[in-house]
């Protein structure tokens, strides 16, 4: 272990000791930061990157945080992890509350993960008549909604009813990260309200959607 990463683990140990037991495992030509057996963070060439799921993401970004780059056989992946500068560093409260939440969203993304094959209808915001409608999109189980992702699974949905609204959209994406559609983080709600907003006006002819963004659109009702 190279002397910048050590002492930036030894660190993170210290900093991060109330999430729980911190121990570290080879990853990503770095190391990977547990805490109680979740992975939350990487330390690589004396960097700490913070793991990211669909839902937090946002956040990062809207705090400037770049990404991690590994080098796979030569060839530079960019990685869900975000790395942590010094002013980050400075600011105590924040950096722990975004560990902590970091640790939340990997188990939560876990279960999410393990029940992959499951029905779509056991997922937060997705009723009978949702997953009937998802499956003749051709998305069949929870394995297919992540592959295709909120907004690919809102477009399919939108050629088959045209009337959709905000809601749907804002459910799926509740559905992929374990949250009532409610609870979504505004970060993740401005982000899809966003490129809803900017989607519709692209439509074509004969698409009327509902766009209020302050009052959720119901489900389906055919």
């Amino acid at each position: 272990m190279k002397g910048g990463s050590a002492r930036r683990i030894e660190q993170a140990k210290t900093f991060f000791a109330a999430l729980g037991k911190i121990e570290t495992r080879s990853q990503f030509g770095g190391y990977g930061l547990l805490a109680d057996g979740t992975m939350f963070a990487v330390v690589a060439e004396g960097e700490l990157y913070l793991r990211a799921t669909e839902s937090l993401e946002p956040v990062f970004r809207e705090r400037g945080m770049a990404n991690m780059t590994y080098l796979k056989r030569g060839v530079p992946m960019t990685m869900r992890y975000y790395r942590v500068d010094e002013q980050l560093w400075s600011e105590r409260q924040v950096l722990s509350a975004l560990a902590l939440q970091a640790v939340r969203e990997a188990r939560r993304e876990i279960k999410v993960k393990k029940r992959s094959k499951g029905r779509l209808k056991d997922l937060p915001n997705i009723d009978a008549s949702l997953e009937r409608f998802l499956w003749r999109a051709g998305i069949q189980n929870i394995y297919d909604l992540r592959l295709s992702g909120a907004r690919k699974t809102y477009l399919k949905l939108l050629e088959q009813h045209k009337g959709l609204g905000i809601k749907v959209l804002m459910s799926l994406a509740g559905a992929m990260a374990g949250y009532h559609h409610a609870a979504l983080p505004m970060p993740r709600r401005n982000e899809l309200a966003e490129w809803f907003a900017e989607t519709i006006v692209m439509l074509p002819a004969g698409f009327e959607v509902r766009t209020d963004k302050k009052v959720f659109i119901q489900h389906i009702n055919d």
